[in-house]
């Protein structure tokens, strides 16, 4: 009796325990279905964020550095070797344009336009006998018989020979005159001295001692030069009005007009060089300052821009993620130029394109549910 009711006891616990193995094993067995089901129902809730493709042509604004350098610039030479014989300016002098300068002397050139114009003297007059010569035979040869047909030929050949003579010598003067001209040497321009390197008695001219006199500049007019990246450079309209700074004058801001374009890009550094020319009549400004050039640019024709965020920059390249129609997908772009938090793009888009505002590398292409 005993030995059954313990018996009853043992199978008692026995089917006890086995009930709580199968609560266990199903709470778990439904666990693991809902992390089953987690994922496939969260998939289907994801939604990606996304903004319309503009297709507009804004005017942007851009900061280049720049030279501001004086209009005309010249080194003046001596063109003939001579000593100098008189300087009439020093540096810092203003001067007006045809002023005269400097005086250089060589007495040989001197010299020599003395003996070439002696020289050319004797040929003419050697000119004005061939000449009568062939006039009197002329008149004569009206008396027929008088004169010879080949003495007239002759008469007129030895008058060509010597007017050709003539005019070789006159040439010859005209080039000793001006050798002597090129001793005084006068401003090419107005504006001012900015070296003297030599002083009266000093030998220049051509070979070795070619060195320049003078240094002047123009100062009352200035030429504002920048180099405008490739990206700008059909963005320039041709009646585009610069701001600019420079460090001389702190605080305050100059304008110019464009001027000139050198109309091709510069093939060492792929960029458009910006010709601005200042009028500086009140002598504010100085050639060789530095300045900072405000710009406002614009394209010729509208351009796609997107969000600057949705850029996808890679190791491959850049992209965009569109989102049409429940379908993703990747298109390559290159950037252009950015204004505030638009950039603007050039890829295989359209104006009704969705972009994706927050792409990554783990979004995929293709179609979602």
């Amino acid at each position: 009796m005993y030995y059954n009711i313990l018996i009853n006891k043992r199978s008692k616990k026995v089917w006890g325990l086995a009930a709580s193995l199968v609560l266990v094993f199903t709470a778990c067995s439904e666990k693991q279905q809902e992390k089953d089901q987690a994922p496939k129902e969260q998939a289907k809730m994801i939604e990606y964020p996304t903004s319309s493709v503009q297709f507009i042509n804004p005017e942007y604004e851009i900061s280049v550095p720049a030279e501001l350098k004086p209009y005309e610039q010249v080194a003046i030479y001596a063109k003939v070797t001579g000593f100098v014989k008189q300087m009439y300016v020093d540096r810092g002098d203003r001067v007006r344009k045809g002023q005269l300068l400097a005086v250089l002397e060589a007495p040989e050139m001197e010299q020599q336009y003395l003996s070439d114009k002696s020289t050319e003297q004797k040929v003419y007059n050697d000119y004005l006998y061939a000449k009568q010569a062939y006039d009197r035979l002329t008149d004569a040869s009206k008396t027929t018989g008088a004169v010879a047909d080949i003495e007239i030929d002759r008469a007129k050949s030895a008058m060509e020979s010597a007017k050709s003579a003539y005019d070789a010598s006159k040439a010859g003067t005209a080039h000793s005159s001006q050798l002597q001209d090129y001793l005084r040497i006068t401003a090419p321009f107005d504006g001012i001295i900015t070296q003297k390197n030599v002083s009266a008695g000093a030998l220049t001219g051509t070979g070795s001692h070619n060195m320049p006199l003078l240094e002047m500049a123009q100062s009352d007019k200035l030429r504002l030069t920048l180099s405008l990246p490739e990206k700008h450079a059909s963005s320039v309209p041709e009646d585009m009005t610069a701001s600019f700074t420079v460090s001389s004058q702190p605080g305050k801001s100059f304008e110019a007009k464009l001027s000139r374009t050198s109309g091709l890009l510069d093939q060492n550094d792929r960029s458009l060089t910006l010709e601005f020319d200042v009028i500086n009549s009140d002598g504010e400004l100085q050639g060789g300052d530095y300045a900072q050039v405000k710009l406002k640019l614009k394209r010729k024709n509208s351009s796609y821009w997107v969000q600057s965020q949705s850029l996808l920059n890679t190791q491959s390249g850049t992209y965009v993620l569109t989102l049409n129609n429940n379908e993703i997908k990747k298109i390559a772009v290159k950037e252009g130029i950015r204004v505030d938090t638009l950039t603007e793009v050039f890829g295989d888009l359209s104006k009704e394109d969705k972009i994706i505002t927050k792409p990554s590398e783990e979004i995929k292409e293709g179609r979602i549910n």
